[in-house]
């Protein structure tokens, strides 16, 4: 529920950038995939959403952009891409 109050707190102005760091990390499936939910319909809306995961289904079944960052560089920018790491 915290998460859900967080994100509504973030998204209530309508601000055209959206960034949140392991939103799903500490919630279980269900609750994670609500979470994301969320997140597709603001962006749906214009809200561009800048998530930063370890989450392989998610990034696996939203298959938005992604970017990888290894040693804080950029290894991988792909606009539907996959997780692409071995668990």
């Amino acid at each position: 529920e915290q998460q859900r109050v967080s994100i509504a707190r973030s998204i209530v102005n309508h601000p055209p950038v959206v960034i949140a760091d392991e939103p799903t990390g500490n919630l279980d499936p269900e609750t994670a995939w609500e979470i994301m939910d969320i997140f597709k319909e603001i962006n749906a809306r214009g809200t561009t959403v800048v998530m930063a995961t370890h989450n392989k289904e998610i990034v696996n079944t939203i298959t938005k952009r992604v970017i990888a960052i290894e040693g804080g560089r950029i290894v991988r920018d792909e606009a539907k891409g996959d997780y692409g790491y071995e668990d």
